[in-house]
């Protein structure tokens, strides 16, 4: 079984596979991949002046630092979300199988690292208003179809796990990403508050 084919059609399979089967240095490799993916799409509009070479370079280096938190940190919260679902996964077996959320964004890395090295400007600068590149549509569906797609393979992960149902996952995986989405945009308009004052 190959995680990289198998996640997106069999993604309960896939993270029994991978918790079975690979070590923790594949799994940190799975989605060290796949955060570049998603870090390059998150760039998108940053409008920060600042050499296009340089932040695919960022990209492949914080990617994997930022995906072993992140993944960290949603394993560590399903984990106890999905307890109050009398789920049964442990954190490593969480840790492992979220892996296979992170695959699809693979797909992202030559579309955002296309249109960031052919069209900077387009890709940076949110006020950009000149001829939008050919790569920018394909890139931003592929962009919100692998968010969803993750989403979907997370929830399945989360009950395959936990053992609990689906709907049950749906609960262990979206509420909290809401509460913690909710969290982030306070603390970002207190911390941009704080710097206009």
């Amino acid at each position: 079984m190959n995680p990289f084919f198998s996640a997106w059609l069999h993604p309960k399979q896939t993270a029994r596979y991978i918790i079975e089967n690979k070590s923790m240095g594949y799994v940190i490799f799975i989605i060290s991949i796949g955060h570049i993916g998603s870090f390059l799409s998150s760039l998108k509009d940053i409008n920060f002046n600042i050499d296009p070479w340089l932040l695919l370079v960022a990209s492949v280096i914080l990617s994997p630092v930022l995906a072993i938190i992140g993944n960290s940190i949603s394993a560590w919260i399903f984990w106890q979300v999905g307890k109050l679902y009398d789920g049964i996964a442990t954190y490593k077996e969480l840790f492992k199988g979220l892996s296979a959320g992170a695959i699809p964004s693979v797909v992202l890395i030559p579309f955002f690292s296309i249109w960031l090295l052919t069209s900077p400007d387009s890709f940076i600068y949110r006020e950009y208003m000149g001829p939008i590149p050919w790569i920018a549509l394909p890139a931003l569906l592929l962009a919100a179809v692998t968010s969803i797609w993750s989403i979907v393979i997370s929830v399945a992960v989360v009950a395959e796990l936990h053992q609990i149902s689906t709907w049950k996952a749906i609960g262990t995986v979206i509420i909290p990403s809401i509460i913690l989405a909710i969290l982030i945009v306070i603390l970002t308009i207190v911390v941009v508050e704080a710097f206009l004052i």
